[in-house]
């Protein structure tokens, strides 16, 4: 192992034009897109896990994406890529049976493995790089990137450090546990797993007597289903709970999807800053339902089990939430409950829960270190970000950081949205060039968002007409 020194030695080489910190889907299409740009740009993207995984836990056995193949890392702002799917397909030999699949939505393993393709194809990206600070260097005019490199064993192995005129940060979001339900996760004792982890622990939750599932978002009704089928009927002994009135479908419209177009986020960006914390939460239903498919599978293994007499030991409880939880003896777990409609409150007993509770952004502020009191806010200490992803920062930075999913205060729904991967990448490297590299659609909606404002004629005084008197 190389040996530690108290300071990153400088590196020898030219500065990079950019530095992705993350690879996840989102910085991996930068990194595409990037390296096909015929005046190639220089750049580097760090990631502390060894190699590409895209949410592992949720890879459930015939689960889909919920966008078209076409939301692949490029084809979107570049159709001609190496880096599409369909050429991922061709290169396996399996672009005949894909057209014949007629599939317009892949499965999620598939995506992972088309994803983890893409990696190891692009020189420019580090696995097992775990990048520790950011600052920025007045003299030179560049951001400086301290990493350690770390070993298959996840121990460091040498440190560096990187020089570049821009920053691409795509460290993603994280599991998020709601504050009730933050108790739970000190039942060492009982199964209490994010839906994140759901198939690395999948085995020891089928072995409790009963289980609970808390949210009523995708992966909460894939691993319900999953759940269901995989226990005897007349046994099943699940619960799902759900604070949504309704486990609702998600809206799937096609007026309804132009909501992930550029056009609308351009739309959203442009409105003040209370509107915009106004909407978010309104429109739920267009990333947190359910999809069709899901909910028509759910219903018709309920149904089957009725069969032969009987309804199923499942208990399905939208407009529900968890007002505390805690561990009951040393084995289970009680949940105390509220109705929100009804305003009646009951308790709930279970053997294991799973939280399907979602993912928030991680805070940028930890991995912009110093960077961060460089930053401008908003009126809730969000940061300010343009219509082109940089974060609005002190005129003494020249260099811009760009962000990738963490901009859902500012440009709406798509912010994590598959389909808008490619466009967003595509933006962030022709502002980055200052040229077109990845010409964008000027229009993308048959949805014409807001109204535009027309000049007004200024005020003029009524002509003053005699009025003609007859004889």
């Amino acid at each position: 192992m190389t040996a530690r020194t108290d300071r990153p030695t400088p590196e020898t080489d030219q500065p990079h034009d950019l530095i992705g910190i993350g690879i996840g889907p989102f910085n991996l299409s930068l990194a595409a897109l990037a390296h096909g740009i015929p005046q190639p740009l220089t750049t580097a993207f760090y990631e502390q896990r060894p190699t590409f995984h895209w949410h592992p836990g949720l890879l459930i056995e015939g689960s889909s994406l919920q966008v078209p193949f076409l939301a692949d890392l490029v084809t979107l702002a570049d159709p001609t890529s190496p880096w599409t799917l369909l050429n991922y397909l061709r290169t396996r030999d399996r672009l005949f049976p894909f057209y014949f699949a007629e599939r317009f939505h892949i499965q999620r393993a598939e995506y992972d493995a088309y994803c983890r393709w893409v990696s190891q194809q692009l020189p420019a990206l580090h696995f097992g790089h775990q990048v520790d600070t950011l600052r920025w260097n007045p003299e030179r005019a560049l951001f400086e990137v301290d990493y350690t490199q770390l070993g298959p064993d996840g121990e460091a192995e040498a440190l560096g450090r990187a020089h570049t005129r821009h920053i691409a940060l795509g460290i993603g979001t994280e599991p998020h546990i709601p504050e009730s339900l933050k108790p739970l996760t000190d039942a060492r004792t009982v199964p209490v797993i994010h839906s994140a982890d759901y198939l690395h622990h999948r085995r020891q939750l089928l072995d409790a007597d009963h289980i609970t599932v808390i949210g009523s978002g995708q992966s909460g009704a894939e691993i319900f289903l999953d759940l269901l089928r995989s226990r005897p009927a007349g046994h099943e002994k699940l619960h799902w709970l759900a604070r949504t009135p309704a486990f609702a479908p998600m809206e799937y419209s096609k007026l309804g999807l132009e909501h992930f177009t550029p056009d609308y986020t351009r739309y959203f960006h442009a409105l003040p800053e209370p509107v915009r914390d106004q909407l978010v939460p309104h429109q739920w239903q267009l990333h947190k339902g359910i999809d069709h498919d899901t909910i028509t599978a759910i219903h018709d293994e309920l149904y089957r089990r009725t069969l032969h007499g009987g309804w199923p030991d499942a208990t399905l409880t939208p407009g529900v939430t968890v007002r505390t939880a805690g561990r009951v003896a040393t084995s289970r777990i009680e949940l105390h409950l509220e109705h929100t409609q009804q305003k009646t409150r009951t308790r709930l007993t279970t053997d294991a829960v799973v939280l399907a509770t979602g993912y928030r952004e991680r805070p940028l502020d930890h991995i912009l270190g110093n960077l961060a009191a460089h930053v401008r806010r908003d009126a809730a200490g969000r940061p300010r970000i343009d219509a082109h992803y940089r974060l609005d920062l002190d005129p003494a930075i020249t260099g811009n950081v760009y962000v990738q999913n963490a901009e859902r205060h500012t440009h709406g729904v798509g912010a994590p949205d598959l389909g808008l991967a490619a466009w967003r990448s595509a933006t962030i490297l022709n502002h980055l060039t200052g040229t077109t590299p990845y010409p964008l659609p000027q229009r993308t909606a048959f949805t014409t968002f807001g109204l535009t404002p027309q000049n007004t004629l200024p005020t003029q005084k009524p002509l003053l007409v005699p009025l003609v008197q007859g004889n």
